[in-house]
């Protein structure tokens, strides 16, 4: 398996554009996203389990109980939740996307991002669809990705290549996130192509699995959005033999899937809203899976220590902390904790008690921009991981005033 660009116009078959329509003020921002295969795709997608859900997130519902798809059309600058008319809007967007793409309206997948709660027009869509569509290109991966980004600074857009049957294959995906990011199901909005043969059970079984080790394990500031989703489209143009079982061909193409969302993870972590550091993580040595992701999310979500990160403080009593208070099992007493980045590492607690070590070379490795957290439980043989980041003046200056 090899990185690659190209984003999700690397797979065959996949074309991609994004173009201004007027939904954001800035005329500069792009708003408006559009992905489309040039065969039918087999489809699956995760969703927010927050109770207050987009309307795109109703309609893709419903447009995806057969397991199959052609196009995603998304646009930022507005959610379309908490509308009277959420629905109706986004229906409505499907039909004008359908019949510009002359597609069965049943076969698009929609998405919106942005603020929530403000009335949504259908006119910029009347008025822009058929541009969007004429704009389409199999190198437009890039114009898609900034159509969806909101507060995003840097656009998360990965690929890669490999082999299954002696087929070249490939996975490309962008995605946006940045803030309201603590997602029970996938992240803000991701969207994953590929040109795999896989049947459709065989897609959603390796798309949850994936994403309970990945997007799963992000948090920036601990609120879930109402508009998170996770889309793949698979067009099997790479001819392989289909994936229907989980054989060795599954295991190549869930690694590689992986790989990809691990990426988008780990970018929307740094990226988070007013963010400086990456933090990542590891709990090895739980009792049990559950365990080690609990605990692992709870440091990573813990404000007392994500401040402390901004200010470069080796606090490790606030990861003891942020452990003690988790619905985890463990004993406290064979806790160990380190801090690492490439500066070095340093343990800081041993045994759940403090552990003598320099204040300076601590100051040094939490200077980095990119923090490494290890704990080991001593407790089972159990591991996992999570992505956050640090918590910052600018997160609350920019959602201080995000709608206004």
């Amino acid at each position: 398996m090899k990185e690659i660009q190209g984003g999700v116009c690397a797979p065959l078959g996949f074309k991609a554009a994004g173009i201004h329509c007027g939904i954001r003020k800035n005329k500069s921002k792009k708003d408006l996203a559009l992905i489309v295969s040039d065969v039918m795709c087999h489809a699956t997608s995760t969703y927010t389990l927050n109770k207050v859900k987009g309307a795109p997130i109703v309609v893709t519902k419903q447009h995806l109980q057969n397991g199959e798809a052609k196009a995603i059309i998304c646009n930022s600058g507005n959610a379309n939740t908490c509308n009277p008319d959420g629905e109706d809007i986004a229906n409505a967007v499907c039909h004008l996307c359908a019949e510009a793409l002359k597609i069965d309206v049943n076969d698009i997948i929609v998405a919106s991002t942005g603020v929530i709660g403000q009335p949504l027009s259908i006119q910029p869509f009347e008025k822009h669809m058929q541009e969007l569509v004429n704009s389409l290109d199999y190198q437009k991966s890039s114009d898609a990705c900034e159509g969806i980004m909101t507060t995003d600074t840097v656009k998360k857009e990965y690929a890669v290549e490999f082999e299954i049957d002696n087929k070249i294959c490939h996975i490309g995906a962008i995605a946006k996130g940045s803030g309201m990011i603590h997602p029970h199901m996938a992240t803000m909005l991701a969207f994953v192509t590929t040109d795999v043969a896989i049947s459709k059970d065989m897609l959603n079984e390796v798309v949850h699995e994936v994403v309970d080790d990945t997007f799963n394990m992000v948090s920036v500031d601990g609120d879930t959005s109402t508009n998170d989703m996770l889309s793949v489209m698979a067009n099997g143009l790479a001819q392989n033999n289909e994936i229907i079982q989980k054989d060795k061909n599954y295991q190549i193409f869930k690694q590689a899937l992986m790989f990809i969302c691990t990426s988008l993870s780990k970018a929307i972590a740094k990226d988070g809203e007013g963010a400086t550091k990456l933090l990542t993580c590891q709990v090895i040595n739980a009792q049990s899976v559950n365990d080690a992701k609990v605990i692992a999310k709870s440091v990573i979500t813990s404000s007392l220590f994500k401040a402390a990160m901004f200010g470069r403080d080796a606090n490790w009593g606030r990861i003891l902390c942020a452990i003690g208070y988790s619905e985890a099992n463990y004993d406290v007493n064979k806790i160990e904790v380190s801090l690492a980045s490439t500066q070095g590492q340093i343990c800081v607690c041993q045994n759940g008690r403090g552990y003598p070590f320099s204040e300076e070379k601590a100051l040094e490795i939490l200077s980095e921009d990119e923090i490494e957290i290890f704990i080991n439980l001593y407790d089972g043989d159990f591991q996992a991981t999570a992505w956050g980041c640090d918590l910052t003046y600018d997160y609350v200056k920019i959602n201080g005033d995000y709608r206004t």
